[in-house]
Order: structure tokens, then C-alpha cells, then sequence
């Protein structure tokens, strides 16, 4: 167990230091492009969103969670696995060429054709690196992940900024994207050195597949649900419409999914080792959700209250229709973490048959929050995103629950506190944000110290386990890091 543990702490770590560090070059990257920029062009790239993502879905369809929970893999299930990335890679590029003008079409955006032909070929890049990530994955080696996408991250990003100021337009955004793709699947190859087989088994991929591939169908119907909302904002509404929803968007993803990214790729693979263990199962799995939720409620919350003073002092005036944006999906992201934990859950079990019909569920009951959308606009939306939200969060914890005996009534009373916490803090901070009639950067510089500085205090004066434990790790990982250096 002691050792489970360490792993999840390594883990973690590593992967908080690439998500955050990350985190911290896109935030200062999307800053200036921000500036740079104007909605339209964000709105653009956001009307594409769908269309390359749902194609990355297919190129993996699976197969990389499959080959991590498989406790053994061989080369030729590894080689079986690259060679199919790659020529999904190459026929959907193709196929996403051939599109490119009725996808134009569509959104009556005629400079959409060529965006779209260049942007795709991030998938055939992509598709070459798959299984040099995933054996990093089943290694729980993230402290060489964390290298890769930090590096990639930065230089992307700087030509991005460097195209963006050189009067580029919407191109600095395909070309940081493309580039980020490029530099990522070339440091996967130097960092992990396995060479692919001249093999393609039958047996692996029916093997893997028929794991992989409820995977696949809940993560395309997960992947356009997730999309769809750019889809539906820029066919009905405006490319600039659609920018400002893409960057409150994007501003609200930072913590949410960074932290639900992190919560995901390193407890998989962990928590996959004591799948037959349902004492330890629980446990871990309990101590995770309460310590993740405590840092999304906080984050979430307190980044709704001071959504304007943000929006304004980091990415300028013209973007303030974002404000009303992200202080509503804060809402809705902020449940991320637990939805991840939840689902983890099932395909810790083995169960991707569930997983599969849950978010089959799930999405048809999204439709009509769509409906309700086109007819009644975007705020109207967003509630019903958070309504759906909710009932998502109760059909996993049910599920998931049933397996180790942790039932979605336990994890309610195991949060509770923390977003009770994080709830007193934001009311604090929106208020004084409210009354405080200075300019915005001192009043966010304000905000955000007092916010952070109230539930410091609370912790620390009531001995608050879930941040007790997490103070408790990263002092650990500080001692450990520092004696290493001696």
C-alpha cells in the first residue's frame, strides 16, 4: 500500500508540475493572443473544435486506456495498436480534406477551407506518438511527460505570439496548434526510444478492441457533447459570439480540466493496480476525491467571483461579454474532477460496457439543453449545462459506487465541507469586489489574496483534514526534493 501510495504521490506530482507549468505558459500565451486577436478569429478556430476532435477520438478509439489497464503488454500489442493510430490518422485527415468546403459551407465562413486543411494534418503528427505516451503512462513516469508537453507548450506558443504580433490573424492559432503537435510527437520519440514491429496481431487488436471499443463510442458521443455547444453557437449565432464563449471557455478549462486531466491520467493507472483489492480500492479512491474536490471548489468559485476584475485586467475590454460566460460555466466545470473520479472507476473495473451506456444516457438527456439553446440563447444554455451536469454526476457516483461500496449519499458527505468553504469565500470576494470601486488590476490583486488567504486560515485554524492531508504532500515532496539536492 505504501508504495501505491508513493506512486500516486510521484504521480501526482509530476503531473500537477506539467499541468500547472503548462497552465501557467497557455494562460500567458492566450493573454496576448487574446490582445492580439480578435473574437472572430477565436471563433474561427472554434468552429473547427468539433471536427478535429471528434477525429482524434477515432484515431485512438480506445486503445491507449486499454493498453494501460492491460497489466502485461507485449510488442505486438504495442506495435499492433501504432500502426492502427496511423493509418486512422492519415484516412481521417483525408477524409477531413475532403470536407473542408461543405464544413465551410455550413458555417458560411469561406476562409474556413484552407484553416481546416492545415489544422487536420495535427492528426496524422499526433498519431505517431500514441503508444510512446501510453508506455510513459503504464511506467508512471510523468516527471518525462512533464518535460515534453512543457517544452512543446512554450515553443508553440511562442511562434504563436511571434505570428500573432507579425499580423498572422486566425493563422498564429493553426500554426501554434500544428507546432505544438509536431514538437510534442518528436520529444515522445527522443524521451521514450521504442522502435514499432513490422506486426499487426489479430488476436491484440480483438483483444484490446473489445475493450477499447465501448471506450471509443462513449468518447465520441462525450467529445461531441463537449463540442457541440461551438458547433451550435456558430452555426445559430456569430463567429464573434462564438470567441467570446470559446475564451470564458477556455479561461474556465485552465483549473477544471487541468486538474481533472491530472486526476485521470495519473489515478487510472494507479488505481488499476489495486482493482482487486476493494479496502484499498475505497480508500485510496476516497482520500483522491476529497483533496481534488477541496482544490476545484476553491478554484472554480473564487475564479466566478472575481470573473470581471479577471477578464478585463488580463485580456482587455473588448472581451467583457465573456465576463456573464464564465462566471456561469465555472458552475458547470467544477463537478469535472468528480465526474473523471467516477468513471475512472468503471474502467478500473473492467466495466466499459457501463461506461458506455451511461454516457449514451447522460447525452440524450443533453439534448434538450441544445434545443433550449438555439431558441433561448447562450445563458439559457448554460443553465441547462449545469442541470445536466448534476444528473451526470448522479448516474456515475450510483454506478461506481455499487462496485466498492462508496455510494454518491458518502461522497456528498465527504465534500460537503469543502464546497461550503470555498462557497463562504467566493460570497466574501464577490462582494468585496462589488463594493471596492477601484481599477481592476489592484482589485483582482486584492480579490485573489483574500480569497486564498481566507481559506488558509480556515484550514489552519480548524485543522481541515482534506487540506491538512495536501499540505501534508506537498511539504513531503518539498523535504524530498530538497534532500536530493544535497
Amino acid at each position: 500500500m505504501e508504495q501505491i501510495k508513493q506512486k500516486t504521490i510521484s504521480g501526482l506530482t509530476w503531473s500537477f508540475v506539467d499541468n500547472f507549468t503548462n497552465l501557467g505558459i497557455q494562460f500567458v500565451v492566450g493573454i496576448i493572443l487574446a490582445r492580439l486577436l480578435s473574437p472572430s478569429e477565436f471563433g474561427l478556430i472554434g468552429m473547427i473544435t468539433i471536427f478535429i476532435a471528434v477525429s482524434q477520438s477515432f484515431i485512438d478509439s480506445g486503445f491507449s486506456n486499454a493498453l494501460v489497464r492491460k497489466k502485461e503488454c507485449s510488442q505486438a500489442d504495442y506495435s499492433t495498436v501504432f500502426f492502427f493510430n496511423l493509418s486512422a490518422g492519415i484516412i481521417l485527415y483525408i477524409l477531413l480534406f475532403i470536407l473542408s468546403r461543405p464544413i465551410s459551407n455550413f458555417y458560411s465562413q469561406s476562409e474556413l477551407q484552407p484553416l481546416i486543411k492545415v489544422l487536420g494534418l495535427s492528426l496524422i503528427i499526433r498519431s505517431f506518438s500514441i503508444i510512446q505516451g501510453v508506455i510513459l503512462v503504464k511506467k508512471i513516469d510523468f516527471k518525462s511527460q512533464a518535460k515534453i508537453s512543457v517544452l512543446s507548450t512554450f515553443i508553440s506558443g511562442t511562434a504563436g505570439v511571434i505570428m500573432a504580433y507579425s499580423g498572422f490573424g486566425v493563422w498564429s492559432l493553426v500554426a501554434r496548434t500544428v507546432s505544438a503537435a509536431l514538437l510534442s510527437s518528436v520529444f515522445l520519440w527522443l524521451w521514450n526510444r521504442w522502435m514499432p514491429l513490422p506486426v499487426f496481431s489479430k488476436k491484440s487488436f480483438k483483444e484490446l478492441f473489445g475493450f477499447g471499443s465501448k471506450l471509443l463510442i462513449s468518447g465520441l458521443i462525450d467529445t461531441i457533447y463537449n463540442n457541440i455547444y461551438y458547433l451550435i453557437i456558430g452555426k445559430y449565432f456569430s463567429a464573434k459570439e462564438l470567441g467570446y464563449y470559446t475564451r470564458a471557455d477556455l479561461l474556465k478549462d485552465i483549473p477544471s480540466k487541468n486538474i481533472n486531466g491530472i486526476v485521470s491520467t495519473v489515478t487510472y493507472p494507479v488505481l488499476s493496480t489495486l482493482q482487486d483489492d476493494k479496502a484499498k480500492l475505497k480508500a485510496g479512491y476516497r482520500r483522491i476525491i476529497k483533496s481534488v474536490m477541496l482544490i476545484s471548489f476553491v478554484l472554480m468559485i473564487g475564479m466566478s467571483a472575481a470573473a470581471e476584475p479577471m477578464v478585463i485586467t488580463l485580456i482587455g475590454e473588448k472581451w467583457r461579454p465573456s465576463v456573464v460566460y464564465l462566471q456561469m460555466l465555472c458552475f458547470v466545470g467544477m463537478l469535472y474532477p468528480l465526474h473523471a473520479l467516477n468513471l475512472n472507476m468503471l474502467k478500473v473495473q473492467g466495466r466499459s460496457d457501463l461506461f458506455l451506456k451511461l454516457e449514451v444516457i447522460k447525452k440524450i438527456l443533453a439534448i434538450p439543453t441544445i434545443v433550449i439553446g438555439i431558441i433561448f440563447g447562450i445563458k439559457i444554455m448554460i443553465l441547462g449545462m449545469m442541470a445536466t451536469s448534476l444528473i451526470s454526476y448522479y448516474l456515475n457516483s450510483y454506478w461506481s459506487g455499487k462496485f466498492i461500496g462508496y455510494s454518491m449519499k458518502e461522497q456528498i458527505v465527504d465534500i460537503i465541507p469543502s464546497f461550503l468553504i470555498a462557497m463562504v469565500m467566493g460570497i466574501i470576494i464577490y462582494l468585496t469586489g462589488f463594493i471596492l470601486k477601484i481599477s481592476y488590476l489592484p482589485k483582482l490583486i486584492i480579490l485573489v489574496l483574500m480569497g486564498s488567504s481566507l481559506v488558509i486560515l480556515f484550514c489552519e485554524t480548524t485543522k481541515f483534514e482534506d487540506y491538512i492531508y495536501l499540505k501534508d504532500v506537498v511539504k513531503t515532496k518539498i523535504v524530498s526534493y530538497i534532500n536530493a539536492k544535497k
